[in-house]
């Protein structure tokens, strides 16, 4: 098998490629038929909403063609990204989310076919260290079982749900712990120094 390339893209970058990145989504989807044209264009809003933001980071993993792409950008100081978190809020993550330490990865897509598996795992990874996070955390939909079993495979762990009442969706909160487990931090949840982000 041919080595995997792993290759970061600017915003113009990633815009002149969403159409090809679409098709992979819809390539990589285990939908019903009829439902592609719709996971194409909730791909292409997140795109467009996700490239706005400041902070917006895009990797894709290459062979000989494209087969795979994760993107996100920083969690805000302000902890917007939680809102409408149900029930009480870790005080760890906020405490990371205060300090500028965690990075939203808000959609990782890689082509089914491929015979390397790990890609979706490398991406995510080489995205959070590229960010110098402590943290990583997503938002997948309730009903999506099959995202929520892949993240949990690749070390995610759920922290409750966030109900967002503009569109009606309930979104299962997870992250990913970047640091040091130790007896005083089993969950890896603390701050270390080391991924400072500037500012």
């Amino acid at each position: 098998m041919d080595a995997v390339r792993l290759r970061r893209l600017n915003r113009w970058q990633a815009e002149g490629l969403k159409e090809d990145l679409a098709d992979l989504c819809v390539e990589s989807s285990d939908t019903t038929a009829g439902e592609e044209y719709r996971n194409r264009q909730d791909f292409l809003r997140r795109l467009t909403d996700d490239v706005r933001r400041p902070g917006f980071a895009m990797l894709i993993a290459e062979i000989t063609t494209l087969a795979g792409c994760a993107f996100g950008f920083p969690v805000g100081r302000d902890g917007s990204w939680w809102h409408g978190f149900d029930g009480a809020f870790p005080q760890s993550i906020e405490q990371l989310t205060a300090s500028g330490h965690v990075f939203a990865i808000t959609q990782i897509v890689v082509h089914p076919h491929e015979e390397d598996q790990d890609i979706a795992r490398r991406l995510q990874e080489r995205l959070l260290a590229d960010h110098h996070a402590s943290l990583g955390a997503t938002l997948v939909p309730a009903a999506d079982r099959s995202a929520h079993a892949a993240f949990q495979s690749w070390g995610w762990q759920q922290i409750g749900e966030v109900h967002r009442p503009h569109d009606q969706a309930v979104l299962r909160a997870m992250v990913l712990p970047l640091g040091k487990r130790t007896a005083a931090v089993p969950d890896g949840l603390a701050h270390n120094a080391r991924t400072q982000r500037p500012e």
